[in-house]
């Protein structure tokens, strides 16, 4: 991964820079214009600090989403600058030898060590090992939902029983009833265990779902449901209704959230994804407008290894059917197809 905005972010393509002037909000934009990954203005300048080893600005960032209580945006903020550490550890390290019981730091770090852990054959093992950073993370701030998100997840990939699971659940769920990381962690928990069990993954989170207040991300877990059902060749067929009521959750947050904006592109892009695959598509059509320019890996990475070059081409598909020239489902680029839309 590149360094200084000079250098290029990795969310910015060879040879261009990011449109300077706004665009109106439905204007088309060009292929050229569309921007993979892209952070938002608050992220932005933390990475571009980070890229020069100062990890000032994503200090100061994560103490402010903690003061806040902002644990959607904290959660995307780790993930986010433990990505960035990677490849470039050296703003990491230096601030967890600076201050080595930041919380935010030691969550940062305990992000990273399950971020590679998990790329090993030997995954469970070395998840078993970073336990302790958890720990550590978790104790930093007993308000704090994320740790205990990184916990699920780091159960799951350590293959944790169910009792120890449910038992990291009800804690994470105490701080933060309705945080979206905690309940997607869950899911894929479901999902792993029961492998095939997708009407009790929908159960799971048509659940989360009614019990969460209108403008809160888990009102787009269903869609999270949907996506692994029409991605999995795997357990018994889902009725279509139930996948159209997954979307249409999604559809309702979505003008709740900013438009044109990189904050909510992770979820327009899984619901672009989705209304394709249920051949939806001028709902389709009005999710791209709402998204702007934003791509993001996920979930076109799920089917592709050029994720971006995938929306792109399902971009262009959209706009085909729109016109009265459907061009099918999306195929994977890796053998196979997604689920058809008809149940």
């Amino acid at each position: 991964m590149v360094g200084t905005m000079a250098m290029q972010l990795p969310f910015l393509r060879p040879g261009r820079m990011a449109r300077t002037v706004p665009r109106l909000v439905g204007e088309p934009c060009s292929d050229d214009e569309v921007l993979l990954d892209a952070p938002d203005a608050r992220l932005s300048p933390a990475l571009v600090a980070a890229a020069r080893g100062d990890h000032g600005p994503a200090a100061a960032l994560l103490l402010a989403t903690r003061v806040a209580s902002e644990w959607e945006r904290r959660d995307r903020y780790v993930t986010r600058l433990a990505a960035f550490a990677r490849s470039r550890p050296e703003w990491l390290d230096a601030w967890l030898a600076t201050a080595p019981q930041d919380p935010d730091a030691l969550l940062v770090g305990a992000q990273l060590a399950v971020d590679r852990a998990w790329q090993s054959p030997a995954r469970a093992e070395l998840l078993r090992e970073v336990s302790p950073l958890i720990t550590a993370a978790a104790r930093g701030d007993q308000r704090d939902p994320v740790p205990w998100r990184l916990a699920l997840d780091h159960a799951r990939g350590a293959q944790a029983g169910h009792t120890y699971f449910e038992e990291l659940w009800a804690a994470a769920v105490r701080r933060a009833p309705h945080h979206y990381g905690c309940h997607v962690a869950a899911l894929r928990y479901l999902a792993t265990s029961w492998h095939g069990s997708h009407h009790e993954c929908f159960d799971f989170a048509d659940r989360a779902a009614q019990d969460a207040p209108a403008g809160a991300l888990v009102q787009a877990l269903p869609l999270r449901a949907a996506f692994g059902y029409l991605t999995d060749d795997c357990g018994p067929e889902v009725p279509r209704e139930r996948l159209d009521a997954a979307a249409d959750r999604a559809i309702a947050l979505s003008p709740r959230l900013p438009t044109a904006d990189p904050w909510p592109a992770r979820m327009r892009n899984l619901l672009v994804f989705v209304l394709v695959c249920l051949e939806r598509w001028p709902d389709a059509t009005e999710q791209l407008r709402l998204n702007g320019p934003y791509a993001t890996s996920f979930p076109w990475d799920q089917v592709s290894d050029d994720p971006l070059g995938h929306f792109l081409r399902v971009r262009e598909d959209i706009r085909s059917a729109a016109g009265g020239d459907p061009s099918g489902h999306p195929r994977s680029e890796r053998g196979g197809r997604v689920r058809p839309g008809a149940h």
